[in-house]
């Protein structure tokens, strides 16, 4: 098992610090360097360029992961409308994905190069329960619009019923109307 990061042993405030840089993605990563320098002068063990630059090559392959993930949330939502369920569903899933996402990262950040076969099972059920849940959300919906075709159905079958009672509807007519609504 490797050692820990130098940024995994500073204190929070200055990781939360380079975190916030790196999402920003404005500086370079001398600029980086001398942000962190000069926003915490004190500072014991400064990081050193080349850790910046080690953690800010992981962080970049997170928030890549994170962005790829939030685009497919947001198309998927997109695809299956505003509705609360609909999207909570989807974000849901998404969510345990980053999950399991974060917690790999952080093992591997804290010097986990060779995980343990617990660990690598654990990432393993945890991506099974969020193909679950968006397998789930799926069938929920299928379920859904089941139900809602129904239900229309039935409320097209009364219609059908009323207007073919009118006087003058001829028997051709009531069969027009019905091959219309989908009812025969």
């Amino acid at each position: 098992m490797g050692r820990k990061s130098t940024i995994a042993k500073l204190p929070a405030e200055v990781r939360q610090h380079i975190e916030q840089r790196l999402r920003e993605n404005r500086l370079t990563l001398d600029e980086l360097f001398a942000d962190v320098k000069t926003a915490f002068p004190s500072l014991d063990t400064a990081p050193s360029r080349s850790s910046l630059g080690r953690y800010r090559a992981g962080f970049e392959e997170v928030m890549q992961t994170q962005r790829a993930m939030s685009s497919a949330a947001s198309a998927l939502v997109a695809e299956l409308g505003e509705d609360f369920d609909d999207k909570s569903g989807a974000l849901l899933a998404q969510a345990v994905t980053t999950l399991a996402t974060k917690t790999a990262f952080s093992r591997l950040e804290e010097g986990a190069a060779e995980m343990e076969i617990s660990d690598v099972l654990d990432l393993a059920r945890a991506a099974k329960v969020a193909q679950e849940a968006r397998s789930l959300n799926l069938k929920e919906r299928q379920a859904v619009a089941k139900m809602a075709r129904e239900k229309l159905l039935e409320e097209q079958e009364a219609r059908a019923t009323e207007i073919c009672k009118q006087p003058g509807v001829s028997e051709e007519t009531r069969h027009a109307i019905r091959q219309a609504l989908g009812i025969e």
